[in-house]
């Protein structure tokens, strides 16, 4: 009984890490399903997130739920110029420079961090209940708990907003065929910074949820390697395999630490990852085509 109760406590912290992981894989998929870019830098996105609530909440002595609606829109805004200033420009080159664009913000974004809070790691202001969460006699970490509500509750709305907005329908259009969507009077331009706003935001918003849990620190961009698994085991192009794929990843990572060691989480992770590129070279979910880099 106390084997399988442990069991049930590794799958649930697992599925609980997963919903951070499908979440900012949603934000991934967001900004390739509407402008065909490959963000490496959502991890340091989501480090930026984790910090402003840090700036917010401690440096000013804002109360966490003023704190983190602010540190979601610093997110959005940043998402926004960076699509205006980096990203629009590079509309029509080779996927290979957008990306290497990615790669070098992800970059200096660590650096702005180093300077401006040092490299040591750091703890949110504690804002999230302390009281224990038991499903049936399994016990869940309340920061997971809530962690995976809240991404649980996004991602609902992300859904519903893909199927039923405006927005969404323009989003949709424009990933299927911007020619087409021009031709039909979609504002493609607008439709680019509407993904990028709305998918730094998002990231921001994990970053609130992930420091929350383990603390914050400039490499907190190494759980966007992470999410790059997640999104390519789904499919870089598929929300359902964003969810599906951060359950799956989180899951795996847990079951690989509780019962191998800490140390086997990522060669699990990458483990799968090998194994899904030999066999569905797209992810589970993601559109079959081939793009040459």
């Amino acid at each position: 009984m106390t084997d399988w109760l442990f069991l049930a406590e590794v799958c649930l912290a697992g599925i609980g890490a997963g919903a951070l992981y499908a979440l900012t894989g949603v934000a991934f998929v967001l900004i390739y399903k509407a402008t065909r870019v490959v963000n490496l830098a959502i991890g340091e996105i989501l480090m930026l997130g984790g910090y402003a609530f840090l700036g917010f909440a401690a440096g000013w002595g804002l109360p966490a739920w003023a704190a983190l609606p602010l540190a979601v829109l610093c997110g959005g805004l940043f998402g926004a110029v960076v699509e205006r200033t980096l990203i629009r420009p590079m509309l029509g080159e080779s996927p290979i420079s957008v990306f290497m664009v990615t790669v070098g913000l992800g970059s200096m974004l660590v650096g702005a961090v180093e300077l401006g809070w040092g490299a040591d790691p750091l703890r949110l202001p504690e804002f999230v209940p302390n009281r224990p969460v038991f499903i049936g006699e399994a016990y869940l970490a309340p920061k997971v708990a809530y962690g995976f509500v809240a991404a649980s509750l996004v991602i609902a709305a992300f859904v519903l907003a893909f199927r039923f907005s405006r927005s969404g329908v323009a989003l949709r259009a424009t990933a299927g065929d911007q020619g087409a969507a021009y031709s039909v009077g979609i504002d493609v331009p607008r439709v680019f910074s509407l993904a990028w706003t709305a998918a730094c935001a998002t990231a921001a918003g994990a970053g609130v949820l992930v420091g929350s849990i383990g603390g914050i620190s400039p490499t907190m961009g190494v759980f966007g390697l992470s999410v790059l698994v997640v999104v390519i085991v789904g499919g870089l192009d598929s929300i359902m395999g964003a969810l599906v794929g951060g359950l799956l990843v989180g899951l795996i990572e847990a079951l690989a630490g509780a019962f191998l060691g800490g140390e086997y989480k990522l060669l699990a992770t990458f483990g799968l990852l090998i194994l899904i590129l030999m066999l569905r070279p797209y992810g589970l979910f993601g559109t079959h085509e081939i793009e040459r880099l």
